[in-house]
């Protein structure tokens, strides 16, 4: 059985009051509860404060470049899928350099966690818009405030038949844990967005801000209707819900390739005449 201190990484270097805290914290506390020893996971990250994640954490860990947390994250399933394999980003990271990798990873349905840290703002370099930021925020790069359409995740990830698409709360971290734990049992490629405050560069979408409009969606909502759940994910504004807005059980990309349904690729004999005698074929 785990503890917290087998997880306990380098010290963290994130603002105080950072959002990401409380994210870290949820995220121990589930790997503990399910019993998840560090070496019987891999974390992928990619630039950003949420890239940091892993660092603050003792677990297997690739730390890419921006935006490409899931095409490593999918290399990693397809090469030994007994692994839990984990991918963290940023909205910036994710929903921006890396939304084609996004689409295509719900479309395949590969058996990836993803945890999205949405703090709708570029932490690490210091304020822009990021494609969650809420249209006319004003920052130092948008003076006269944000044109574009705020990007809707929840609704991305339900018009594409997502298998698991929950939103969080960096708030509430005892209702983000249970996602976190809901989101690694399920089988399919999942998408948590977490909604976490900036303090620094995010003056809009506050701790208090969050507090007065997020709810938990009701317990007599079903999260398999997909057309309640489009509903529910255009929810925004006023009333904001946290909870799991859709979820399917769709089979997954690694039960389609016939190469690995006896054993991972790491497991596999290799012989090297086969690739000698390939080669050739190109000469």
């Amino acid at each position: 059985m785990p503890s917290l201190n087998d997880y306990r990484g380098q010290t963290p270097a994130w603002c105080p009051g950072c959002g990401n805290f409380p994210i870290l914290k949820a995220f121990k506390d589930a790997m503990v509860e399910l019993s998840i020893e560090p070496h019987q996971l891999t974390i992928v990250s990619g630039i950003g404060q949420a890239g940091k994640f892993p660092h603050y954490l003792k677990c297997n860990t690739f730390n890419g470049l921006h935006g490409r947390t899931l095409p490593v994250a999918t290399a990693i399933r397809l090469a030994n899928h007994e692994m839990l394999t984990i991918a963290v980003a940023g909205d910036g990271d994710c929903y921006g350099e890396g939304g084609n990798h996004l689409i295509h990873a719900i479309r395949r349905n590969i058996n990836v966690k993803l945890f999205v840290h949405d703090n709708q703002i570029y932490g690490l370099t210091k304020g822009q818009a990021s494609p969650t930021s809420m249209e006319g925020m004003i920052t130092k790069n948008q003076p006269f405030g944000v044109f574009a359409e705020q990007f809707n995740p929840m609704a991305l990830a339900v018009a594409l038949d997502c298998s698991f698409a929950a939103r969080g709360f960096a708030g509430d971290t005892e209702h983000l844990k249970g996602l976190i734990k809901e989101a690694v049992n399920h089988k399919g490629f999942t998408l948590v967005d977490i909604l976490q405050p900036c303090v620094i560069f995010n003056k809009i979408n506050t701790y208090e801000w969050y507090r007065q409009r997020v709810y938990h969606i009701e317990p007599e909502y079903n999260p398999e209707d997909r057309t309640e759940a489009f509903k529910k994910a255009l929810e925004w504004g006023e009333r904001i819900p946290i909870g799991v807005i859709y979820k399917n059980n769709r089979q997954i990309y690694e039960e389609r390739l016939p190469i690995i349904k006896e054993a991972p690729l790491i497991k596999q004999s290799f012989d090297i005449s086969k690739i000698s005698q390939t080669l050739k074929e190109f000469f």
